[in-house]
């Protein structure tokens, strides 16, 4: 495979990248960023849904080794954990980082230093996670972080509830997206998240993303360089409706796509207020999903398995 160049490099050496933050940070002002649409004035400190003003926070930083195999390879995806969230799943298994707010601001200039700091730790990627409502932010870091020469892959690390006017903002900038795509009953979405319309935001979202960047592209050492990364949390009972997802990716994303069907499902944060979801994912539900993805046509599936407890 010919040496590799992270996109970005280009589009800062080009000039749009500058432009992107202009015009990233321009809708802050009336944030229409995410489909919530709050248009919140985040430059004069007013939040919206997502609680976060003009600057990011970020609960932690550091490299990850339970992400997916071309991700982690051997020395880690460099995880940045941002606080707050746009979708707010009253499921979530940080809970105490996006609902409850854990973490602390920082500035551009301290963002593009975790990115170096985890670069220089020899993480394969930077994996900003939970990113839908501070890509301004991001893209103001990633310019000072290429000026003191970032050279790996960035990852959107999203629960696929990502406005495709935004989206377009990155394009040149991220190599690698990792959405999950969560739900496709409207009826489920508001339940779990308030957010109806998140099946169709997630279906529009994904066809743009791998407009931009194609099916996932490794290396000889197996690890992901460019490309579209699928989650899926398995939820009980079938809540998630797995085979639905996995045949709109088959049928509207590609025939090669990479999947991570995730069995790590577990109660957390306020879970116990829909009945289906109070208890762990059982064996037979999680099986019943790789089924439904394999007969659906989804076989470029994630090698790691996660622990689960078993009922």
């Amino acid at each position: 495979m010919p040496s590799f160049e992270p996109s970005y490099i280009k589009t800062y050496q080009n000039g749009l990248l500058g432009e992107k933050i202009k015009k990233a940070k321009t809708i802050l002002s009336s944030c229409t960023l995410c489909p919530r649409k709050c248009k919140a004035d985040r430059l004069s400190g007013r939040l919206g849904i997502c609680k976060t003003g003009e600057k990011a926070a970020v609960s932690s930083y550091n490299p990850h080794f339970g992400e997916e195999a071309p991700l982690v390879g051997t020395n880690g995806s460099g995880t940045i954990f941002f606080t707050h969230c746009n979708l707010l799943c009253l499921f979530c298994q940080n809970y105490d980082i996006s609902h409850e707010g854990y973490g602390e601001e920082v500035s551009s200039d301290q963002l593009a230093g975790m990115m170096l700091f985890l670069q220089n730790a020899g993480c394969h990627n930077i994996n900003f996670v939970t990113p839908s409502h501070v890509v301004p932010q991001i893209l103001a870091a990633v310019e000072t972080a290429i000026k003191g020469g970032l050279s790996i892959p960035l990852v959107y690390n999203t629960g696929g509830y990502d406005r495709v006017e935004t989206l377009k903002l990155l394009e040149g900038v991220f190599d690698i997206y990792m959405p999950d795509f969560k739900f496709w009953s409207p009826e489920i979405a508001e339940t779990t998240c308030k957010a109806r319309d998140y099946p169709m935001i997630a279906r529009r979202a994904f066809i743009e993303m791998y407009r931009q960047v194609g099916d996932l592209v490794v290396d000889e050492s197996g690890i992901a360089k460019r490309g579209l990364l699928i989650r899926h949390l398995v939820l009980p009972q079938g809540l998630a409706s797995t085979r639905e997802i996995m045949n709109f990716i088959f049928h509207n994303i590609s025939h090669n796509s990479y999947v991570n069907i995730m069995p790590q499902y577990r109660p957390c944060g306020r879970a116990t207020e829909v009945k289906e979801l109070s208890a762990p994912l059982s064996h037979r539900d999680y099986k019943t999903a790789l089924q439904a993805a394999n007969e659906e046509g989804i076989t470029r599936l994630d090698s790691r398995r996660r622990v689960f407890m078993m009922l």
